[in-house]
């Protein structure tokens, strides 16, 4: 997802997709590829090419094997040639980045966990048990955290959630976009 996000940015697909997230942080400069896609149908293309991928990667969330690009020939974009000459252009790049807001997001999370930090969203679910007055259902709720400029969160249903990985810096911004999904779910 890492890497889509950063080719949605360096292509300059502003609102692309569903949801529409938020650029990714830190910012990555748009490109122009004008000249790059217009012999594959162009901007129009190249958006709508990329819309399929995203879903794509959002219906197998959160299978990671079902979302890493394989150069030099992008087989996961077949079909999508204006997709597959921006990953082709931009990959290195997109690597490199995608790498390092991994790691960053690990030593981000190790320190959520020695600090307790990750405990709010079993909070949630106990004061909804409460509010209930019974256990909760079996649920799941698959939350992918990304590197996103907008802290906020976007449910897409039936179970997932994708937030920008600062949003748990604010509790209280947190649990207004996570709560009612818990109780949604509970």
């Amino acid at each position: 997802m890492l890497m889509a996000l950063y080719l949605r940015d360096v292509a300059g697909l502003v609102g692309a997709g569903t949801p529409s997230l938020s650029h990714v942080a830190p910012t990555v400069r748009p490109a122009d590829h004008t000249m790059l896609t217009h012999g594959v149908g162009g901007t129009d293309a190249l958006r709508d090419q990329w819309e399929v991928w995203w879903g794509r990667l959002l219906h197998n969330l959160p299978e990671p094997s079902q979302q890493a690009l394989t150069p030099p020939e992008f087989p996961e974009l077949a079909g999508m040639p204006a997709l597959q000459r921006v990953a082709h252009a931009h990959y290195g790049a997109a690597l490199t980045w995608s790498r390092e807001q991994a790691q960053l997001y690990s030593m981000m999370a190790a320190q959520r966990e020695t600090l307790g930090g990750h405990k709010i969203l079993a909070d949630l679910v106990q004061n909804r048990e409460m509010e209930l007055g019974r256990s909760a259902r079996d649920f799941t709720l698959t939350i992918v955290e990304v590197p996103l400029a907008e802290q906020r969160a976007w449910f897409i249903e039936p179970d997932r959630l994708i937030m920008s990985s600062h949003l748990l810096e604010d509790q209280e911004v947190f649990r207004s976009y996570v709560q009612p999904v818990v109780e949604l779910l509970v």
